[in-house]
């Protein structure tokens, strides 16, 4: 018989889109939130929803009815070192709460292997990048700190390529997704660590959906590669798309920063995709412009990073930065990328100020 892994998942937003596919290939699932979220998911689970090619309407996966273990737990009450693998599913800034801090790094101290579902990539990870100097991008994080005690070799990262959302009008235990796409996951250093990934990439693959009227193969895969750079091509379509959604006294959506400017946004997207390349990635680790453009019609919000912004955040995930950082340590500089990191910086001054 397959092994079946316990995982722990530290974010139940996003967090619910991998849980419900380690739930319906039978793995044990532990998500790390605030305490209301805690005990309605463990009152009544998580349910997610998610378009199927070849059908009308969604799809809802209720965790109840799936062969998985789902608990879920506030941040003091959870020994790591019980898991097989930690998720790192939180935004950036949130690491640093109170109670999130200390359960990261008795994770890291436990030596669990972890892989990071965020956009930003924490910065371990970046220091698994050969020729990269990890030390000289910590001012992009909102407290470096918070990964110190890491080691490099137990951390991964993996794309969150997915687009999902919380419905305004449900309870926080639902998760609706807006774009089905595949998780893209770096191989770990170590091929015992790699091999747990990669069979949970099999048992994600044979998973047959039963909706009632049928068995169907459900979207949302897990696809492990061995190039550190594959999680990275996500920074094209941040740099083209979810950052771009920021204007000065106004937010747009994705797919409006996209296709309002094709040829400018193919500029920024080829742009960051060269930049990536310097650092060491195959043109192959890249998603091609007129697929990611394709994808962004359907991005009829503004992204998470301008919502917040929007919303008064004071701090948010600084891919943005990251990259302008690491362009110039490449001798590579964007004005659109520039300009993008002005209009960010402005708007996070304006809401420092006002809190």
């Amino acid at each position: 018989m397959q092994n079946k892994f316990s995982t722990l998942i530290m974010g139940a937003s996003y967090g619910s889109l991998w849980a419900i596919k380690l739930l319906l290939a039978g793995h044990k699932v532990k998500l790390v939130c605030l305490p209301d979220e805690a005990g309605l998911i463990n009152k009544e689970g998580i349910r997610v929803r998610m378009p199927v090619k070849g059908r009308d309407g969604l799809v809802e996966i209720d965790s109840n009815k799936t062969p998985g273990e789902l608990s879920a737990a506030t941040p003091d009450g959870v020994d790591p070192s019980q898991f097989d693998l930690v998720t790192l599913a939180m935004q950036e800034p949130q690491y640093r709460s109170p109670g999130v801090r200390e359960l990261l790094d008795a994770v890291a101290k436990a030596r669990v292997p972890c892989m990071s579902i965020m956009n930003m990539p924490p910065l371990p990870y970046l220091a698994r990048i050969p020729g990269l100097d990890a030390a000289s991008l910590r001012h992009c994080y909102t407290d470096p700190s918070v990964w110190d005690s890491f080691d490099p070799a137990l951390m991964t990262l993996c794309s969150p390529d997915p687009q999902a959302f919380r419905p305004p009008e449900e309870g926080t235990n639902v998760l609706q997704v807006s774009l089905p796409t595949n998780f893209k996951a770096a191989r770990f250093e170590s091929d015992a660590h790699t091999a747990m990934l990669r069979q949970i990439q099999a048992d994600i693959e044979a998973i047959r959906f039963d909706t009632g009227d049928g068995e169907v193969d459900l979207p949302v895969k897990l696809k492990v590669h061995d190039s550190v750079f594959v999680p990275l091509a996500k920074w094209s379509m941040l740099l083209t798309g979810n950052y771009r959604c920021v204007q000065r006294d106004e937010m747009r959506s994705i797919k409006e920063a996209v296709h309002s400017d094709m040829d400018r946004s193919r500029k920024i997207y080829d742009w960051v995709g060269a930049l990536c390349q310097a650092m060491g990635a195959d043109a192959g680790d890249m998603v091609p412009f007129e697929k990611y453009a394709q994808a962004a019609n359907g991005l009829t919000k503004p992204s998470s990073a301008a919502r917040a912004l929007f919303g008064g955040a004071a701090n948010i995930e600084r891919v943005d930065c990251l990259v302008k950082t690491i362009a110039a340590q490449q001798g590579m500089q964007s004005g659109d990328v520039e300009e993008t990191v002005s209009l960010v910086d402005a708007r996070l001054e304006n809401n420092r100020k006002a809190s």
